[in-house]
């Protein structure tokens, strides 16, 4: 697959075995950025790269800052080779927004090769360009947008997911293909215990089903200014979520739980039937992988949240709500009221345990 953007296209391929990392691994002038888990779990993977060239990054939400970026580029300032320095980075979206931003920076751009390692960088985000840093405990205020040089996609990387995060990454497929229409929903829906248990096939289809979709808004918008904007459905409530739960809720499930959010008002302002709003439930139920607690939907934090989110333009509250076709409407006059009662509909769906805790 090849991505056509302005600031420079770049390829992306998936790959059946590791064997691509002979070549990645002998490269002189490269720099390799590894996620610990990754690297503790692969790391064979790396054994021909000198601890000059490797930086292990402990990537957690509290390590995705101007900081931890700085770091990385502190040991790149310390290598011979300067802007013909190829940075390898290996992980999930968080590695990769570390890396994006530092590659963008350094020398005002250098060589950049990610390799996505949970299906939620591989279904979405390792496409687009957007690299983004956590600022004063709000997710995402700082970013440029730079796309990587290749991408290679390994489905075997999968296969060591945490239920969580395997969960999390369908967060996006589930998103992607309410976004396709009912057609879309439909093909979920009948490949959904397919995809529950791994299947690599079905897997690797859905990935590149999603990819293929982001693609076309993409080249036709890169920065967020026209049709690129759709791609944000659900997001404003789902990294509010993120954010209020101090992100013990994972990106693709926030996303997740932001299409219900969402729905729920789409459906109290008659955009979207019942039925509608309750297949896409029903799909949504599935990919939630844990206890949630009532503690991290705070309405105060989560208004909080949203307003300072970066898509916000004024004082009121703009959203992507869905219509019964299918098709994304932006409204810019969402209330307070109506977040309200939406949290109050996702909470409402479950059954509860204890007053602490509530389950999907």
């Amino acid at each position: 697959m090849i991505i056509k953007s302005k600031i420079k296209g770049y390829s992306l391929e998936i790959k059946k075995s590791f064997d691509f990392f002979n070549d990645l691994t002998n490269k002189e002038n490269a720099f390799f950025v590894i996620d610990q888990n990754v690297y503790n779990l692969f790391g064979s993977l790396f054994v021909n790269v000198p601890d000059s060239r490797l930086f292990l990054l402990d990537a957690i939400e509290e390590n995705k800052t101007i900081e931890m970026a700085l770091k990385i580029c502190d040991q790149l300032t310390k290598l011979d080779t300067k802007r013909n320095t190829v940075l390898v980075s290996c992980g999930g979206g968080i590695t990769q927004d570390l890396t994006g931003f530092v590659t963008s920076i350094m020398y005002r751009g250098i060589g950049w090769i990610f390799i996505p390692t949970t299906l939620l960088a591989a279904c979405d985000s390792c496409i687009g360009g957007k690299t983004s840093l956590n600022y004063k405990h709000f997710k995402n205020l700082l970013g440029t947008f730079y796309p990587p040089d290749r991408i290679y996609i390994c489905p075997d990387f999968f296969d060591t997911l945490t239920e969580k995060d395997y969960k999390s990454g369908l967060g996006e497929v589930v998103k992607f293909s309410i976004m396709m229409g009912e057609d879309g929903v439909k093909l979920l829906k009948q490949n959904m215990d397919l995809l529950l248990k791994r299947d690599k096939q079905v897997l690797e289809s859905f990935v590149e089903r999603s990819l293929s979709f982001k693609k076309t808004f993409i080249e036709e918008e890169e920065f967020d200014l026209g049709e690129r904007v759709l791609l944000n459905f659900a997001h404003t409530f789902g990294h509010a979520f993120e954010v209020s739960s101090n992100y013990i809720i994972p990106h693709g499930t926030a996303v997740a739980l932001g299409v219900l959010a969402a729905n729920s008002i789409s459906n109290a302002r008659g955009m979207l039937n019942i039925y509608n709003q309750e297949n896409i439930l029903n799909l949504v139920k599935k990919i939630i992988p844990f206890k949630l607690s009532k503690d991290w939907f705070k309405i105060e934090t989560i208004i909080s949240a949203i307003r300072k989110d970066k898509k916000q333009t004024s004082e009121n509250i703009t959203a992507l709500l869905l219509n019964d076709d299918f098709r994304l409407t932006i409204c810019k006059d969402i209330s307070e009221q109506e977040i309200k009662k939406a949290i109050t509909y996702i909470l409402s769906i479950a059954e509860v345990e204890n007053e602490e805790v509530v389950y999907i």
